[in-house]
């Protein structure tokens, strides 16, 4: 969601700043700006909408300053206009947030009580003016921001800085993210801070994360953090792996259809990671307990990722014989659910730094469960709060629609899955090695799938007008199902659900008419011949059908889908995997001929860091 950049620098702030904060639009915003010191004051700029209206801003009335903060906000409290837009700032004092600080109405009428008038609908000014009243009351940087912290519930990330004060900049943090960033030559003095390492990539790839509780003093010599209750705490600096090109478009038109075309790479470097094609097995990292001994799993995810761990849930009980249960984060969190003992819960999140799913992840190691998640960031609080950890090798997803994060996702719950199956003796040795071959040629595969991408640009022209499209699927072909309609909601705004095939008969065949396009997702699995049969019950009632099949599915119905497109024939164990590759080019084109704004659509953020 909202993002954060700081610099302490050794020359003008306010470019590398918003360069910083072009790094961050993937996060989702509405509003944007940045602060900075000069000659003993604080300087702000902001502005609604897109960083172009911040820049243009910037030209008008530029700023100097070698230390500012900047912001992209995603609105909560109060709508995205130059009012609410952050940073903050009183004459003492500016800061930038992220989360939402549950008390504020409180602590506003508290602050208006005493005669401050705060500008802005936002939760974040009462912050600002709660610091700069500990200062007046003679408290230093340190002691107020400290004393303030204390009041405040719910979650935060909070960059600081003070008029005056060049060389001083203040971070928290509880609950949201935040990195700190130390120069590349450690002599140079200068210091950044960011909400993710993305943030980071041009400025440094020396990194320190804080903890949940931390409040970091950074002055050009250094940072010390202080933990909850005030003492000095030492957090391990790392390096990251992000780069800055690594975050380019690359000369695609968007980051979506670049990441899209990434997928056979980067499935490709996630099974190496647990793969051994030569012995045809799958081995996991070394773990501190023994996963295939488990008496049960609990899957938790949001959004796209809960739909892996839907995948998944087939994929385990089927194949590896052990009971699963799926839940999306925001639900569970708050069913106060029995675990039984020896159970493990795998939280599967692209940022490692989802609210919910992290809120579920505490949850269930207090009620004794092994925890296991599955992270596209290393580094990300889930990813240190679990027992063990399995890394899925996207690279950074700069695109809000997941689109490499997910199928790497399904790519280690297979290979999880075969682990566990393997280890419980479900399967035989020839049936593992059965299996990682048709892993092995995934990447291959999902090669030969973008070779539909004109096929599938001409169906989303067909699809654009509609103002409803339903998504069918059977078995471990509903998940995907349920994505593809994701994906075409989210980023092309039109209305799509996706249903279990068998479903149809129980209320949404009632739609059914020549105007609503119904996207049967249908290799040839066992299943095949049910969800044929509920694709005939469509076309019976006049609906236009778009029909995903491999050559021998399509050859069934020649002539009579509206569409049909033939995949490879891939063993069923991995054709979801594939078959989430054409759903997701299907979604892109029909957004971009929408003209909608692909990597960034609206009200959608691509890290949700609040509840």
């Amino acid at each position: 969601m909202c993002g954060i950049i700081g610099i302490i620098g050794k020359s003008d702030a306010a470019r590398p700043l918003l360069d910083a904060l072009r790094r961050l639009e993937y996060r989702g915003y509405d509003s944007a700006g940045i602060a900075t010191l000069v000659n003993g004051g604080i300087e702000r700029r902001r502005a609604e909408g897109k960083l172009d209206n911040l820049e243009a801003r910037l030209k008008d009335e530029p700023v100097s300053g070698r230390t500012g903060i900047g912001h992209t906000r995603w609105a909560t409290h109060g709508v995205p206009n130059e009012k609410n837009a952050h940073p903050h700032a009183t004459d003492r004092v500016a800061i930038v947030h992220n989360g939402i600080i549950e008390n504020f109405q409180s602590l506003r009428d508290e602050l208006e009580a005493a005669g401050h008038r705060l500008a802005s609908d936002t939760d974040t000014e009462v912050v600002v003016h709660l610091i700069s009243l500990a200062l007046e009351q003679g408290r230093g940087p340190e002691d107020a921001v400290a004393a303030v912290l204390g009041r405040l519930d719910g979650a935060f990330a909070l960059g600081i800085i003070f008029a005056g004060n060049e060389d001083l900049m203040i971070a928290a943090r509880q609950g949201s993210p935040l990195a700190i960033g130390i120069g590349r030559d450690e002599r140079s003095g200068e210091m950044y801070l960011g909400s993710d390492a993305i943030a980071l990539a041009a400025l440094t790839n020396q990194i320190l994360y804080l903890e949940d509780g931390d409040m970091a003093v950074m002055t050009p010599g250094g940072v010390t953090v202080y933990d909850r209750a005030g003492d000095e705490a030492l957090r391990p600096v790392r390096e990251s792996a992000v780069n800055a090109e690594a975050i380019g478009k690359g000369g695609y038109a968007h980051y979506m259809l670049k990441e899209i075309y990434e997928q056979p790479q980067v499935i490709g470097d996630t099974l190496h990671s647990f793969i051994n094609p030569a012995a045809g097995t799958v081995t996991l990292p070394d773990f501190s307990f023994d996963v295939t001994k488990a008496a049960k799993f609990t899957l938790i995810a949001c959004g796209s990722s809960f739909y892996a761990c839907l995948l998944a849930k087939y994929w385990l009980e089927t194949i590896a014989r052990v009971p699963v249960e799926v839940d999306i984060a925001s639900e569970f969190r708050y069913r106060n659910a029995a675990m039984p003992d020896g159970g493990v819960a795998v939280f599967v999140s692209q940022s490692g730094e989802t609210a919910d799913t992290l809120a579920a992840l505490r949850y269930a190691r207090q009620q004794g469960q092994k925890i296991l998640s599955i992270v596209n960031v290393p580094e990300s609080t889930i990813a240190r709060e679990s027992d063990a950890v399995l890394h899925t090798n996207a690279g950074p997803e700069v695109g809000v629609a997941s689109t490499k994060a997910l199928t790497t996702q399904m790519t280690v719950l297979a290979c999880l899955t075969l682990a566990v199956a393997r280890g419980r003796d479900a399967i035989d040795a020839k049936t593992e090695a059965r299996l990682v071959v048709a892993l092995t040629e995934v990447p291959a595969r999902a090669a030969d799938v973008l070779n539909h991408d004109e096929r599938l640009k001409g169906i989303a022209a067909e699809i654009k007008d509609a103002r409803d499209v339903l998504y069918l699927g059977r078995g471990t072909s509903y998940p995907v199902a349920l994505e593809g309609a994701l994906k075409l909601k989210e980023i092309s705004y039109i209305h799509a659900e996706g249903y279990a095939a068998g479903e149809m008969k129980h209320g949404p065949i009632a739609l059914i008419d020549d105007g609503v396009p119904v996207i049967v997702i249908a290799p040839m699995d066992d299943l095949f011949e049910k969800t044929a049969s509920n694709m005939a019950e469509v076309m019976a009632r006049g609906g236009r059908v778009i029909f995903f099949s491999d050559e021998t599915g399509t050859k069934r119905f020649s002539g009579q889908t509206a569409d049909a497109v033939a995949l490879p024939a891939v063993d069923p164990f991995v054709a979801p995997i594939l078959y989430t590759i054409p759903v997701q080019l299907l979604a892109y084109h029909t957004a971009v001929l929408k003209g909608t704004d692909v990597d960034q659509p609206r009200n959608l953020a691509k890290s949700v860091t609040v509840e």
